[in-house]
């Protein structure tokens, strides 16, 4: 007999992008209904490199979003960074973990590091206070092939950190592939990883399916079946290194459909509905409220949350486009039918 609704502790986004102005306005309240906290992305433009930037941007988010969530800012890093800055923010609050962005290899990640050497004391110090790392993986090396950066990005980079950081907690971000699946899997117990919807749904294929298709386009990049399976097995094995983090990222219709389309996708109003397809077509739902609203929280030291919610079964359709912005959004799973949807 089929499961009809799941209850579970109220889950934790811990990977997210909710862009700014009226964009945050638009978006921020779909994850707000979801999640009781997610870790904010500081990407923007400029990038979120100071204590005052990191509060100021808080106090934009929690006026989107509502009391009921609680957003943990990130650091952007930067070859400069200071390592008193970085002790300061987060020793009072203001940022709860930095971002590693290689320079040039994805949205507004031109401030990004050049050289991960350049940011080593700066790691020292997170290593001494117990400020994780979050780490977008992929080299930037032209010559290298789009689908083969994550995985030369832990061979020439993460192993290393790894390596000389012992103490510091690493999340390895969206990962994509059989290489990062297996990589942290193997690895100690400092480095996990973040999973999103869509490395869980699609693979390589979703980019040319009758066409050109903008809106499966996102950085990481879909890889081959082989991988996405991979991923797919890591998410719902039970093993709390891997932990939900949707990388909702959204970009207005003529940001996607466009000469130079941008990378991202828009998964925040379907995300638990999405994931939670995915630990039923492989036999785990058991193993989800671990993966969505435990396995993070441990990872990072916080509490659990106390809340709880519910997903009933019941056939959603989902939009084709949401208005935002003076624009519109196209929706992750856009134009398909859900089998899950949230209670009310």
């Amino acid at each position: 007999m089929e499961t009809q609704s799941i209850t579970i502790r109220r889950p934790d986004d811990w990977h997210l992008h909710l862009r700014d102005g009226e964009m945050l306005k638009a978006v921020a309240p779909y994850t707000a209904r979801q999640f009781a906290r997610a870790i904010i992305m500081p990407n923007l433009t400029p990038p979120v490199t100071t204590v005052a930037a990191a509060v100021a941007y808080r106090e934009r988010i929690q006026a989107a979003a509502g009391a009921h969530f609680t957003p943990l800012m990130t650091r952007y890093l930067t070859d400069q960074a200071s390592a008193d800055e970085l002790e300061r923010g987060h020793a009072n609050g203001a940022w709860v973990a930095a971002k590693l962005y290689p320079a040039g290899a994805t949205t507004n990640s031109a401030s990004g590091v050049i050289d991960v050497r350049n940011i080593y004391p700066s790691l020292e110090r997170m290593q001494a206070i117990g400020m994780p790392l979050l780490v977008h993986g992929e080299v930037t090396d032209p010559e290298i092939d789009i689908f083969d950066r994550e995985a030369v990005f832990i061979d020439r980079v993460l192993t290393g950190l790894v390596r000389d950081f012992p103490g510091l907690k690493i999340v390895l971000e969206h990962i994509t592939t059989t290489d990062a699946a297996q990589f942290v899997a193997g690895a100690p117990a400092t480095v996990a990883a973040t999973i999103t919807p869509q490395h869980l749904h699609l693979n390589r294929n979703a980019l040319f399916a009758g066409g050109l298709r903008p809106h499966a386009y996102c950085l990481p990049v879909l890889k081959r079946e082989a991988h996405r399976l991979a991923v797919r097995a890591a998410a719902v094995s039970g093993s709390p290194k891997f932990f939900l983090g949707t990388d909702s990222a959204p970009h207005l219709r003529e940001a996607k459909e466009s000469g130079c389309g941008c990378a991202g996708i828009f998964n925040a109003p379907y995300a638990l509905e999405s994931y939670l397809t995915v630990f039923e077509q492989e036999g785990e739902l058991d193993r989800f409220e671990a993966f969505a609203s435990e396995h993070g929280a441990n990872f990072y030291g916080l509490p659990l949350n106390e809340g709880r919610i519910a997903l009933e079964r019941a056939e959603v359709e989902v939009a084709e486009w949401l208005p935002a912005a003076g624009s519109k959004l196209a929706p992750f799973h856009a134009g398909e039918r859900l089998r899950w949807q949230l209670a009310s």
